[in-house]
């Protein structure tokens, strides 16, 4: 193993771990290192297309800072929640059906040479490989048959930050007791704590550092000021209405966000776009304040008849039919584009049988097979308020199984769904103000946004290259340097 291996762990979930470790790649990066990011397991419904199959999006996010080439070994095992006791697996980019039905222990198990395979060819291929453990490393409940954390801490001998949440409070306490659990082979990986999303006067932490540091050992190495415009899409979780673009709001979107939700982090581009207020919906009252939503937007989603099914029972189905109704512009994604149609049709027991709702004369078929591509394409003419978006070229990807045609009945009596891409990519209604495609990272695409906004927003790059000197600005100094030392 020739790389140096540098670990972020995390007190909690959403302490801060994917972002820290895509600041890292980059920072590690303009060094002119050869970097890779690596997380053995991630647990996500978004996720993206990369050679060998589909990946966390956190990963591949991580690797494009890191100025590599996105990978299935950054991300082996990846998780991808269809209810709250069963996931789809996905080993190596491609749909493990058997892992999927495994018990989770026995699972874990079976991959670990998998995943440890994984990270010792990218630890052999570059300088420096940038872990990120998952939830919590002092889960003592699951650790027999951890995979994820001090694990793979410990088979890459990773030097290991341990980063907490300041602004939930109990940050200390949550950095001492991750550290008291650990073993104590595993406590001698740990080089700094990190304090992230800190807001206030950092002169009223002390004497907290010092007596955790003589508490443990481990000193706390950086204190992050709270930052809600990074830039960087989340990994999990709707935005926070705090973080939005700047200037007078001119027009208002609303996303639902179905408890299956997907791909989220492709509408991060929209928060950057002047006067756009991008908001996430659950609830008709919800709706009906924003008084009214230019668009409604269904995005991706893990499992579309179950979301159907929970979109109705809050009201949300006539709440958006009303919307349409009125000529308000509809844009459905992927899982959204199904539930525009009359039906979801499922023969091989994929996602579930229903009635859509009917707001495109589609009908959606679901599929054994996985489409994971890129795709490249253009929008053919279109009609209404999507109609900036004629002739323009989009480049994104796919990864469903249904496939969608139009309505055969609704079609002969002249109901006709326009395809307004190639190969069922994308469908139209006769009215024009309901638009549906397959195709994800429309709003990623510069030529999208200057179609429909007359705007651009900061480069990927641009945000990479601003995490890394936050992360150069708040890190004691050298400590950085000394991790890979």
């Amino acid at each position: 193993m020739s790389a140096k291996s540098v670990m972020v762990l995390g007190t909690t979930s959403g302490a801060g771990k994917s972002w820290l470790t895509t600041a890292l790649c980059r920072y590690y990066a303009r060094q002119g290192l050869k970097v890779a990011p690596y997380k053995a397991q991630n647990m996500s419904n978004n996720a993206r297309v990369v050679a060998g199959g589909e990946i966390g999006s956190a990963q591949y996010f991580q690797a494009l800072a890191a100025r590599a080439v996105p990978d299935v070994r950054m991300n082996p095992l990846l998780l991808k929640p269809e209810k709250d006791t069963q996931s789809q697996v996905v080993l190596m980019g491609q749909v493990n059906a058997g892992l999927s039905r495994m018990e989770w222990r026995g699972r874990s198990a079976s991959v670990w040479p998998v995943v440890a395979s994984a990270l010792d060819e990218l630890l052999d291929e570059n300088d420096v490989v940038v872990m990120e453990g998952a939830g919590s490393p002092a889960e003592i409940n699951l650790s027999a048959s951890d995979i994820v954390n001090m694990r793979v801490a410990q088979h890459a001998n990773a030097a290991c930050l341990l980063v907490t949440d300041i602004d939930r409070g109990g940050a200390f306490a949550h950095l001492y007791g991750t550290w008291a659990l650990l073993g104590e082979a595993e406590r001698q990986l740990i080089r700094g704590f990190v304090l992230n999303k800190f807001r206030g006067d950092a002169s009223l932490l002390a004497p907290g550092p010092q007596m955790l540091q003589d508490l443990t050992g481990v000193p706390t190495v950086a204190t992050l000021p709270m930052w809600w415009q990074h830039g960087l899409p989340e990994e999990d979780g709707v935005f926070d209405d705090r973080s939005r673009a700047t200037g007078a709001v001119t027009r208002t979107v609303a996303v639902i966000a179905y408890p299956r939700i997907s791909n989220l982090d492709e509408f991060q581009p929209l928060k950057n776009v002047p006067g756009l207020h991008l908001k996430w919906v659950r609830s008709p009252a919800e709706l009906a304040g924003l008084a009214p939503a230019d668009w409604i937007i269904l995005p991706g989603s893990k499992h579309t008849s179950d979301d159907l099914l929970w979109l109705r029972a809050q009201g949300l189905d006539q709440a958006i039919a009303a919307h349409a109704g009125r000529g308000g512009a509809v844009l459905g994604i992927c899982g959204g584009l199904q539930m525009l149609g009359e039906a979801l049709i499922d023969p091989h027991g994929i996602d579930g049988n229903g009635p859509g709702l009917g707001l495109l004369p589609v009908v959606t078929v679901f599929d054994e097979s996985k489409t994971v591509r890129h795709r490249q394409a253009a929008f053919a003419k279109l009609g209404g308020p999507w109609s900036a978006l004629s002739d323009v070229a989009v480049q994104g990807y796919e990864i469903h199984h249904g496939q969608t045609a139009p309505h055969a009945a609704m079609a002969a009596a002249g109901d006709i769904a326009h395809a307004v891409m190639p190969e069922g990519l994308a469908w139209q209604n006769p009215s024009g103000n309901v638009l549906g495609l397959y195709l994800h990272g429309l709003f990623e695409d510069p030529r999208v946004l200057q179609a429909l906004f007359g705007a651009a927003v900061p480069t990927l790059d641009k945000v990479f290259e601003g995490l890394a000197d936050y992360i150069d600005e708040h890190f004691e100094p050298g400590l950085l340097q000394s991790l890979i030392a």
